[in-house]
């Protein structure tokens, strides 16, 4: 017997419109697809297939069900067939349900208690909003960011009290495990009299957060005045993963259907404040980033998402994060568009300032995937010259090969190599035949030799730089027995005596460790420090090359979802998420003594002023080997001022 938890899961991954699709010719109908019924003979579609409830029904004869029924009743498959047939679409494998009486049980004992913590929740979600209306501080907050309360209680908006243990005028038992599973209530100390409980959220305007059923699986908390964090979110539960849920797509299930599309924003309030102002389609990721499971999920109610981004150098990078998740999903019938504000709004306050009709034209101008892809992979870089183009096409081939196949794909290659000016065919041939070869960068990384290791000393050079001709080559030494002599023996102790054998003999070198080395270490010992520093400087930090770059915007996310902790907290999730032996190879494999240091705060800005002194003065080494010009030589003054500044002090 297949297990009940399978089928559940399998039909959570699988896209009936896709699944009828092969079958059966269908076309957007609204939210739903429409056909003809491949059941009874019609003339006019009456076979309506639904992504939003994941079914499908003809009205002609009355069929309905699943994706599972569907195959059964139009393949004449079996039950165990049509499961195992899905299960290969999706790279499941089907288990069997041996499981004995007691397992069987306890999963559903399991099933039960995930029910009870939504009960908790629920329970806390109308204790919330008793205390919302009991104070006037939270209602006036809410009425001061333009909201009514019609429109808090839509979408359940409460208040958390302050105090430490509020939550026990609510639960008649405080001591209760539940409030700790749904994370409600805090525990720290061993269990017992000793134990310390108190309420994760104090003096904070809550958020409900509902799965698509309308059940409450965990809360979203903004402080009212000045504070840290400024929001904090429900922990990671049985009942609540942030990587798969959305905010507001619960309330926003007509709006999607009315308007369209789901816009995408990155906060709490900007959900609820477009609501207020019409775009009752917003959703909002639970401070992570946006993830192919987002984006999965949302195309099961629309076929059309606008993301939405504060113009900032975060906005550009949680957009970059948004573009990598939605390009395996960016079939043909699909639209995908980015919309960025200007750096000083976010959706709510640009809303409320300029209105819905000037909100509505920021939409309407959203940039289409295809350009956004182009302009992400060539931000920066000087298409002038080949090797601009060059790094522009080896970032986006990973973001190309991304994509589904189909049309989107192929006209994005002709783009692509229109920009890079290159002919399609060749662009093509390029990057289907030949097999990526690793840069000098990557193979010393890996442990290789660059390519020129082995190459002439610099004696062998002549006065261009060019190597020089190769010398005649010379006779040939003849061994002492050639020459009439005995051979002698090798003599390995060739040490001198009293000296003590070198433990690094015949160990690989290692490179000494850069201040891009210095820095990634110096954060991951002091998260709190990120806070602390400038948009420039994470701007030039996320910009660092290879697995620097990659452990940057990785400390981001965990800083976003947890905030500051220990290192060795940080060094647990590391070791969790196979990112430890990067992290020990980035920071020059110093990582095991790094609580043995003692480092202040202005190391870490010493050692970013010598990164930035080494990006300006590159930048400036290329303009002057560049043509010269009256902005060249602009750009050479202002590089010169700031390297003289940077270098003063």
């Amino acid at each position: 017997m297949i297990p009940p938890g399978f089928i559940q899961d399998l039909l959570s991954r699988v896209d009936i419109v896709e699944v009828v699709g092969r079958h059966v010719e269908l076309k957007k109908a609204g939210i739903n697809h429409k056909g003809l019924c491949p059941f009874h003979g019609e003339k006019s579609p009456s076979f309506i297939v639904s992504p939003t409830r994941q079914t499908y029904h003809c009205f002609g004869c009355g069929v309905h069900g699943n994706a599972i029924g569907f195959l059964m009743e139009h393949t004449g498959a079996g039950f165990v067939e049509a499961v195992e047939d899905l299960a290969q679409q999706t790279g499941m494998q089907v288990p069997q349900d041996e499981r004995s009486a007691e397992e069987r049980e306890r999963a559903q004992a399991q099933k039960q208690r995930q029910a009870s913590l939504t009960d908790v929740l629920a329970k806390a979600g109308e204790h919330y909003r008793a205390q919302l209306k009991k104070s006037p501080r939270a209602i006036n907050y809410l009425k001061q960011r333009g909201l009514t309360g019609q429109i808090a209680a839509q979408f359940g908006l409460g208040y958390a009290p302050e105090g430490w243990r509020a939550l026990a005028s609510a639960f008649p038992s405080y001591d209760d495990p539940l409030l700790a599973e749904s994370g409600m209530v805090i525990t720290s100390g061993d269990e017992g009299e000793e134990q310390k409980r108190y309420d994760r959220f104090r003096d904070r305007i809550m958020f409900p957060i509902r799965n698509v059923q309308g059940e409450v699986i965990g809360f979203g908390g903004r402080v009212l005045d000045k504070g840290e964090p400024k929001y904090l979110n429900s922990p990671e539960t049985p009942v609540f993963s942030k990587g798969r849920e959305l905010y507001g797509l619960y309330e926003g299930r007509q709006g999607l259907r009315q308007r369209g599309y789901a816009l995408v924003v990155e906060g709490y309030m900007d959900v609820v404040a477009l609501a207020q102002h019409g775009f009752n389609n917003a959703v909002a990721t639970l401070g992570t980033a946006c993830t192919a499971e987002h984006v999965q999920k949302l195309f099961r109610f629309t076929e059309s998402v606008v993301f939405s981004f504060d113009g900032d150098a975060a906005g550009r990078r949680a957009a970059g994060r948004a573009l990598e998740a939605a390009l395996p999903h960016a079939t043909d019938v699909r639209s995908v568009k980015f919309l960025f504000l200007p750096s000083e709004h976010d959706p709510d306050s640009y809303v409320r300032e300029l209105g819905a009709e000037a909100f509505e034209r920021c939409v309407a101008e959203a940039i289409p995937l295809s350009r956004q892809l182009l302009e992400s992979c060539s931000e920066g870089l000087d298409l002038g010259s080949a090797e601009g183009r060059a790094r522009m096409l080896a970032q986006a081939k990973p973001l190309w090969e991304a994509l589904p196949q189909g049309l989107l794909r192929r006209q994005l290659l002709g783009d692509l190599a229109r920009r890079a000016q290159l002919p399609d065919q060749e662009l093509m041939d390029l990057w289907q035949t030949r097999a990526p070869q690793p840069t000098r960068a990557a193979s010393h990384e890996q442990g290789h030799p660059p390519d020129d290791y082995w190459a002439p000393p610099p004696e062998h050079y002549d006065d261009l730089g060019a190597p020089a001709a190769p010398a005649a080559p010379a006779a040939p030494r003849r061994r002492p027995e050639q020459a009439g002599g005995e051979r002698k023996p090798w003599k390995k102790d060739w040490k001198r005596r009293g000296q003590d054998d070198d433990p690094t003999l015949g160990t690989p070198r290692q490179q000494p460790a850069a201040p891009m080395d210095h820095a990634l270490r110096m954060l991951l010992l002091h998260s709190a420090w990120w806070e602390r520093l400038s948009d420039q400087d994470h701007q030039l930090l996320h910009e660092l090359p290879g697995v620097h770059g990659d452990l940057v915007a990785w400390l981001e996310r965990f800083l976003v979802n947890h905030g500051a902790c220990a290192w060795s907290v940080l060094q647990v999730s590391l070791a969790e998420e196979g990112q430890l032996e990067a992290a020990r190879r980035a920071c020059g494999g110093r990582l095991d003594a790094m609580e043995e240091e003692e480092l202040q705060f202005e190391d870490l800005q010493q050692l970013l002023r010598k990164l930035w002194l080494d990006r300006l003065k590159g930048e400036a080494s290329q303009l002057a080997s560049a043509p010269v010009g009256p902005d060249t030589l602009v750009r050479l003054k202002e590089l010169h001022e700031q390297i003289r500044l940077l270098s003063a002090a």
